[in-house]
Protein backbone atom coordinates (compact mmCIF):
# COMPACT_ATOMS: atom_id res chain seq x y z
CA UNK A 1 0.00 0.00 0.00
CA UNK A 2 2.94 2.35 0.62
CA UNK A 3 3.67 2.39 -3.13
CA UNK A 4 0.21 3.67 -4.02
CA UNK A 5 0.04 7.35 -4.99
CA UNK A 6 -3.58 8.50 -5.02
CA UNK A 7 -2.82 11.55 -7.16
CA UNK A 8 -1.70 9.29 -10.02
CA UNK A 9 -5.28 8.12 -10.45
CA UNK A 10 -6.74 11.57 -11.08
CA UNK A 11 -6.39 14.18 -13.84
CA UNK A 12 -6.81 17.00 -11.31
CA UNK A 13 -6.94 17.31 -7.57
CA UNK A 14 -8.97 18.93 -4.82
CA UNK A 15 -10.95 22.03 -5.70
CA UNK A 16 -8.65 22.45 -8.69
CA UNK A 17 -10.76 19.86 -10.53
CA UNK A 18 -13.82 22.11 -10.42
CA UNK A 19 -15.50 22.95 -13.71
CA UNK A 20 -14.07 26.26 -15.00
CA UNK A 21 -16.07 29.36 -13.93
CA UNK A 22 -17.18 30.38 -17.43
CA UNK A 23 -18.23 26.84 -18.34
CA UNK A 24 -20.12 26.42 -15.08
CA UNK A 25 -21.97 29.70 -15.62
CA UNK A 26 -23.01 28.55 -19.08
CA UNK A 27 -24.22 25.21 -17.73
CA UNK A 28 -26.24 26.81 -14.94
CA UNK A 29 -27.72 29.38 -17.34
CA UNK A 30 -29.13 26.50 -19.38
CA UNK A 31 -30.53 24.66 -16.37
CA UNK A 32 -34.23 25.09 -15.52
CA UNK A 33 -34.94 26.70 -12.17
CA UNK A 34 -37.67 24.24 -11.25
CA UNK A 35 -39.85 24.72 -8.18
CA UNK A 36 -38.82 27.73 -6.08
CA UNK A 37 -40.86 27.74 -2.84
CA UNK A 38 -40.84 30.84 -0.68
CA UNK A 39 -39.15 28.85 2.06
CA UNK A 40 -36.04 28.49 -0.14
CA UNK A 41 -34.03 31.42 1.17
CA UNK A 42 -30.89 30.68 -0.86
CA UNK A 43 -30.70 28.73 -4.11
CA UNK A 44 -28.65 29.03 -7.29
CA UNK A 45 -29.32 32.71 -7.96
CA UNK A 46 -26.38 34.17 -6.00
CA UNK A 47 -23.74 31.44 -6.50
CA UNK A 48 -23.67 31.08 -2.73
CA UNK A 49 -21.96 28.34 -0.74
CA UNK A 50 -25.04 26.31 0.23
CA UNK A 51 -28.79 26.07 -0.18
CA UNK A 52 -30.95 27.29 2.70
CA UNK A 53 -34.54 26.20 3.41
CA UNK A 54 -36.51 27.86 6.19
CA UNK A 55 -38.37 25.53 8.55
CA UNK A 56 -39.87 28.09 10.95
CA UNK A 57 -39.19 31.57 12.32
CA UNK A 58 -36.01 30.56 14.12
CA UNK A 59 -34.65 27.62 12.12
CA UNK A 60 -33.45 26.97 8.59
CA UNK A 61 -31.69 23.96 7.11
CA UNK A 62 -28.40 24.58 5.31
CA UNK A 63 -27.49 21.92 2.74
CA UNK A 64 -24.39 21.55 0.59
CA UNK A 65 -22.32 18.90 -1.15
CA UNK A 66 -18.67 18.87 -2.12
CA UNK A 67 -16.39 16.13 -3.40
CA UNK A 68 -13.25 15.82 -5.49
CA UNK A 69 -10.35 13.67 -6.62
CA UNK A 70 -7.17 13.32 -4.51
CA UNK A 71 -5.01 16.36 -3.86
CA UNK A 72 -2.51 14.31 -1.81
CA UNK A 73 -1.29 10.71 -1.85
CA UNK A 74 -1.90 9.84 1.79
CA UNK A 75 -5.42 8.32 2.02
CA UNK A 76 -6.16 9.55 5.53
CA UNK A 77 -5.07 13.08 4.69
CA UNK A 78 -7.19 12.99 1.51
CA UNK A 79 -10.25 12.05 3.54
CA UNK A 80 -9.59 14.73 6.13
CA UNK A 81 -9.12 17.46 3.51
CA UNK A 82 -12.24 16.52 1.55
CA UNK A 83 -14.41 16.43 4.66
CA UNK A 84 -13.07 19.74 5.98
CA UNK A 85 -13.71 21.35 2.62
CA UNK A 86 -17.31 20.10 2.44
CA UNK A 87 -18.24 21.22 5.95
CA UNK A 88 -16.74 24.66 5.26
CA UNK A 89 -19.74 25.64 3.14
CA UNK A 90 -22.02 25.18 6.16
CA UNK A 91 -19.79 27.38 8.30
CA UNK A 92 -19.66 29.99 5.53
CA UNK A 93 -23.43 30.45 5.87
CA UNK A 94 -23.08 31.10 9.61
CA UNK A 95 -24.63 27.71 10.36
CA UNK A 96 -23.82 24.95 12.81
CA UNK A 97 -23.23 21.53 11.21
CA UNK A 98 -25.52 18.72 12.35
CA UNK A 99 -24.66 15.68 10.21
CA UNK A 100 -23.03 14.47 7.01
CA UNK A 101 -23.50 11.85 4.32
CA UNK A 102 -20.48 10.33 2.58
CA UNK A 103 -20.00 10.46 -1.20
CA UNK A 104 -17.64 7.69 -2.28
CA UNK A 105 -16.45 6.73 -5.76
CA UNK A 106 -13.48 4.37 -5.95
CA UNK A 107 -11.68 2.31 -8.65
CA UNK A 108 -12.13 -0.99 -6.85
CA UNK A 109 -9.82 -2.82 -9.24
CA UNK A 110 -6.92 -0.47 -8.40
CA UNK A 111 -7.26 0.50 -4.74
CA UNK A 112 -7.11 -2.02 -1.87
CA UNK A 113 -10.04 -2.01 0.53
CA UNK A 114 -7.64 -0.95 3.30
CA UNK A 115 -6.75 2.25 1.45
CA UNK A 116 -10.41 3.10 0.83
CA UNK A 117 -11.09 2.50 4.50
CA UNK A 118 -8.35 4.96 5.46
CA UNK A 119 -9.94 7.63 3.26
CA UNK A 120 -13.28 7.14 4.99
CA UNK A 121 -11.63 7.10 8.41
CA UNK A 122 -9.94 10.41 7.64
CA UNK A 123 -13.27 11.98 6.71
CA UNK A 124 -15.00 10.55 9.76
CA UNK A 125 -12.29 11.94 12.05
CA UNK A 126 -12.95 15.47 10.80
CA UNK A 127 -16.70 15.03 11.23
CA UNK A 128 -16.04 13.91 14.80
CA UNK A 129 -13.96 17.06 15.32
CA UNK A 130 -16.90 19.10 14.01
CA UNK A 131 -19.18 17.23 16.41
CA UNK A 132 -21.33 15.56 13.76
CA UNK A 133 -21.98 11.97 12.63
CA UNK A 134 -21.51 10.49 9.20
CA UNK A 135 -25.09 9.26 9.08
CA UNK A 136 -25.00 7.46 5.73
CA UNK A 137 -23.95 7.98 2.15
CA UNK A 138 -23.57 6.38 -1.26
CA UNK A 139 -20.72 4.60 -3.02
CA UNK A 140 -19.98 3.59 -6.63
CA UNK A 141 -17.18 1.95 -8.61
CA UNK A 142 -15.52 4.59 -10.84
CA UNK A 143 -12.27 5.20 -12.74
CA UNK A 144 -10.88 7.92 -10.41
CA UNK A 145 -10.98 8.09 -6.60
CA UNK A 146 -13.66 10.54 -5.47
CA UNK A 147 -14.58 11.41 -1.90
CA UNK A 148 -16.61 14.11 -0.21
CA UNK A 149 -19.69 14.83 1.86
CA UNK A 150 -23.20 16.09 1.82
CA UNK A 151 -23.10 18.42 4.82
CA UNK A 152 -26.19 19.66 6.65
CA UNK A 153 -26.48 22.42 9.22
CA UNK A 154 -28.97 24.66 11.00
CA UNK A 155 -29.07 28.44 11.30
CA UNK A 156 -31.36 31.17 12.56
CA UNK A 157 -32.63 32.88 9.37
CA UNK A 158 -32.05 36.24 11.05
CA UNK A 159 -28.34 35.38 11.38
CA UNK A 160 -27.87 33.76 7.98
CA UNK A 161 -24.66 34.82 6.24
CA UNK A 162 -24.74 35.24 2.47
CA UNK A 163 -22.19 36.17 -0.17
CA UNK A 164 -24.25 38.95 -1.78
CA UNK A 165 -24.85 41.40 1.07
CA UNK A 166 -21.61 43.42 1.07
CA UNK A 167 -21.95 47.19 1.48
CA UNK A 168 -20.00 50.24 0.35
CA UNK A 169 -17.19 50.94 2.80
CA UNK A 170 -17.01 47.37 4.09
CA UNK A 171 -13.61 46.04 5.06
CA UNK A 172 -12.49 42.67 3.65
CA UNK A 173 -10.96 40.10 6.00
CA UNK A 174 -9.47 36.78 4.82
CA UNK A 175 -9.20 33.92 7.30
CA UNK A 176 -6.53 31.62 5.81
CA UNK A 177 -3.29 32.02 3.91
CA UNK A 178 -3.29 31.51 0.13
CA UNK A 179 -1.21 29.10 -1.94
CA UNK A 180 -2.64 25.62 -1.41
CA UNK A 181 -3.05 25.01 -5.14
CA UNK A 182 0.56 25.90 -5.85
CA UNK A 183 1.69 23.53 -3.10
CA UNK A 184 -0.42 20.74 -4.57
CA UNK A 185 1.17 21.32 -7.98
CA UNK A 186 4.64 21.18 -6.40
CA UNK A 187 3.67 17.98 -4.60
CA UNK A 188 2.63 16.35 -7.85
CA UNK A 189 6.02 17.31 -9.33
CA UNK A 190 7.80 15.75 -6.35
CA UNK A 191 9.24 19.13 -5.30
CA UNK A 192 7.30 19.94 -2.12
CA UNK A 193 9.32 19.83 1.11
CA UNK A 194 8.11 18.05 4.23
CA UNK A 195 7.58 21.45 5.86
CA UNK A 196 5.52 22.64 2.89
CA UNK A 197 3.43 19.48 3.03
CA UNK A 198 2.82 20.00 6.74
CA UNK A 199 1.68 23.58 6.08
CA UNK A 200 -0.61 22.38 3.32
CA UNK A 201 -2.24 19.76 5.55
CA UNK A 202 -2.55 22.16 8.47
CA UNK A 203 -4.37 24.70 6.29
CA UNK A 204 -6.65 22.31 4.43
CA UNK A 205 -7.76 20.41 7.54
CA UNK A 206 -8.49 23.46 9.70
CA UNK A 207 -12.25 23.66 10.09
CA UNK A 208 -13.75 27.11 9.45
CA UNK A 209 -15.43 27.06 12.85
CA UNK A 210 -15.54 30.89 13.22
CA UNK A 211 -18.55 30.93 10.84
CA UNK A 212 -21.35 30.70 13.46
CA UNK A 213 -19.55 33.21 15.70
CA UNK A 214 -19.16 35.63 12.81
CA UNK A 215 -22.92 35.43 12.28
CA UNK A 216 -23.42 36.83 15.78
CA UNK A 217 -21.27 39.93 15.15
CA UNK A 218 -23.23 43.02 14.17
CA UNK A 219 -21.76 44.55 11.04
CA UNK A 220 -20.74 41.29 9.36
CA UNK A 221 -22.57 41.76 6.08
CA UNK A 222 -21.34 39.05 3.71
CA UNK A 223 -19.25 35.88 3.92
CA UNK A 224 -18.05 33.21 1.51
CA UNK A 225 -15.27 30.64 1.53
CA UNK A 226 -12.39 30.82 -0.93
CA UNK A 227 -12.08 27.52 -2.78
CA UNK A 228 -11.68 26.36 -6.37
CA UNK A 229 -12.08 29.70 -8.15
CA UNK A 230 -9.33 31.33 -6.09
CA UNK A 231 -9.47 34.57 -4.12
CA UNK A 232 -10.16 36.72 -7.18
CA UNK A 233 -12.98 34.49 -8.39
CA UNK A 234 -14.85 34.18 -5.11
CA UNK A 235 -14.39 37.86 -4.33
CA UNK A 236 -15.77 38.65 -7.77
CA UNK A 237 -18.88 36.58 -6.93
CA UNK A 238 -19.26 38.73 -3.81
CA UNK A 239 -18.90 41.88 -5.93
CA UNK A 240 -21.47 40.76 -8.49
CA UNK A 241 -23.95 39.79 -5.81
CA UNK A 242 -23.74 43.22 -4.16
CA UNK A 243 -23.16 45.27 -7.33
CA UNK A 244 -19.95 46.71 -5.88
CA UNK A 245 -16.25 46.96 -6.61
CA UNK A 246 -13.56 45.33 -4.45
CA UNK A 247 -10.17 46.95 -3.95
CA UNK A 248 -7.39 44.69 -2.70
CA UNK A 249 -3.74 45.35 -1.88
CA UNK A 250 -1.60 42.38 -2.90
CA UNK A 251 1.00 43.13 -0.23
CA UNK A 252 -1.69 42.70 2.44
CA UNK A 253 -2.58 39.15 1.38
CA UNK A 254 -1.62 36.33 3.77
CA UNK A 255 0.51 33.87 1.76
CA UNK A 256 2.10 30.51 2.47
CA UNK A 257 5.85 31.13 2.19
CA UNK A 258 6.69 27.98 0.25
CA UNK A 259 3.83 28.68 -2.16
CA UNK A 260 5.38 32.06 -2.95
CA UNK A 261 8.69 30.31 -3.63
CA UNK A 262 7.13 27.91 -6.13
CA UNK A 263 4.87 30.51 -7.72
CA UNK A 264 7.93 32.65 -8.46
CA UNK A 265 9.36 29.62 -10.28
CA UNK A 266 6.23 29.33 -12.43
CA UNK A 267 4.64 26.39 -10.61
CA UNK A 268 0.84 26.51 -10.90
CA UNK A 269 -2.17 24.27 -11.38
CA UNK A 270 -4.00 24.11 -14.68
CA UNK A 271 -7.05 25.41 -12.84
CA UNK A 272 -5.30 28.71 -12.13
CA UNK A 273 -5.12 29.51 -15.84
CA UNK A 274 -8.69 28.27 -16.40
CA UNK A 275 -9.84 30.57 -13.62
CA UNK A 276 -8.14 33.58 -15.18
CA UNK A 277 -9.55 32.77 -18.61
CA UNK A 278 -13.01 32.55 -17.07
CA UNK A 279 -13.11 35.83 -15.16
CA UNK A 280 -9.90 37.75 -15.85
CA UNK A 281 -11.77 40.38 -17.88
CA UNK A 282 -13.41 41.49 -14.62
CA UNK A 283 -10.17 41.71 -12.63
CA UNK A 284 -8.00 44.83 -12.89
CA UNK A 285 -4.34 44.28 -12.04
CA UNK A 286 -1.96 47.12 -11.35
CA UNK A 287 0.91 47.07 -13.89
CA UNK A 288 3.27 46.25 -11.02
CA UNK A 289 1.55 42.88 -10.41
CA UNK A 290 3.87 40.12 -11.65
CA UNK A 291 2.72 36.83 -13.25
CA UNK A 292 3.53 34.86 -10.07
CA UNK A 293 1.27 37.21 -8.10
CA UNK A 294 -1.55 36.68 -10.59
CA UNK A 295 -1.08 32.95 -10.08
CA UNK A 296 -1.70 33.31 -6.35
CA UNK A 297 -4.79 35.45 -6.94
CA UNK A 298 -6.36 32.75 -9.12
CA UNK A 299 -4.87 29.77 -7.27
CA UNK A 300 -7.59 27.21 -6.42
CA UNK A 301 -7.82 26.90 -2.65
CA UNK A 302 -8.93 23.48 -1.52
CA UNK A 303 -10.60 23.95 1.86
CA UNK A 304 -9.65 27.63 1.85
CA UNK A 305 -10.46 30.36 4.33
CA UNK A 306 -13.55 32.43 4.98
CA UNK A 307 -13.73 35.80 3.24
CA UNK A 308 -15.64 38.38 5.28
CA UNK A 309 -17.08 41.73 4.22
CA UNK A 310 -17.84 43.76 7.34
CA UNK A 311 -18.44 47.30 8.54
CA UNK A 312 -15.27 49.10 9.75
CA UNK A 313 -16.50 49.06 13.35
CA UNK A 314 -16.76 45.25 13.25
CA UNK A 315 -13.20 44.59 12.05
CA UNK A 316 -11.64 44.15 15.50
CA UNK A 317 -14.33 41.68 16.55
CA UNK A 318 -13.98 39.73 13.29
CA UNK A 319 -10.20 39.47 13.60
CA UNK A 320 -10.52 38.44 17.25
CA UNK A 321 -13.00 35.75 16.23
CA UNK A 322 -10.47 34.28 13.80
CA UNK A 323 -7.42 34.64 16.02
CA UNK A 324 -9.17 33.12 19.05
CA UNK A 325 -9.94 30.06 16.93
CA UNK A 326 -6.30 29.63 15.88
CA UNK A 327 -6.39 31.35 12.47
CA UNK A 328 -3.14 33.25 12.88
CA UNK A 329 -3.03 34.31 9.22
CA UNK A 330 -6.35 36.17 9.29
CA UNK A 331 -5.97 39.80 8.25
CA UNK A 332 -7.51 42.77 6.43
CA UNK A 333 -6.92 42.60 2.65
CA UNK A 334 -9.05 45.40 1.18
CA UNK A 335 -12.43 47.08 1.02
CA UNK A 336 -15.66 47.30 -0.95
CA UNK A 337 -16.36 50.45 -2.92
CA UNK A 338 -18.98 51.96 -5.18
CA UNK A 339 -18.54 51.01 -8.82
CA UNK A 340 -18.92 48.32 -11.45
CA UNK A 341 -18.74 44.77 -10.13
CA UNK A 342 -15.00 44.14 -10.51
CA UNK A 343 -11.97 43.21 -8.46
CA UNK A 344 -9.09 45.70 -8.48
CA UNK A 345 -5.67 44.60 -7.19
CA UNK A 346 -2.90 47.07 -6.64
Amino acid sequence: MSSIRLTEFSHGGGCGCKIAPAVLSDILARSPLGVMPKELLVGNASADDAAVYQLNESQAIVATTDFFTPIVDDPTDFGRIAATNAISDVYAMGATPIMALAIVGMPLDKLPVEVIGQILEGGASVCAEAGIPVAGGHSIDVLEPIYGLVALGVVDPARLLRNDRARVGDVLVLGKRLGVGVLSAALKKGQLSSQGYAQMIASTTQLNTPGPRLAMIDGVNAVTDVTGFGLAGHLLEMCRGAGLRAEVGFDTLPLIDEAVHFARQGVATGASNRNWNGYGASVELDPSIAPWQQTLLTDPQTSGGLLVSCAPQAVDAVLACFHDAGFDGACVIGEMAQGEARVSVR
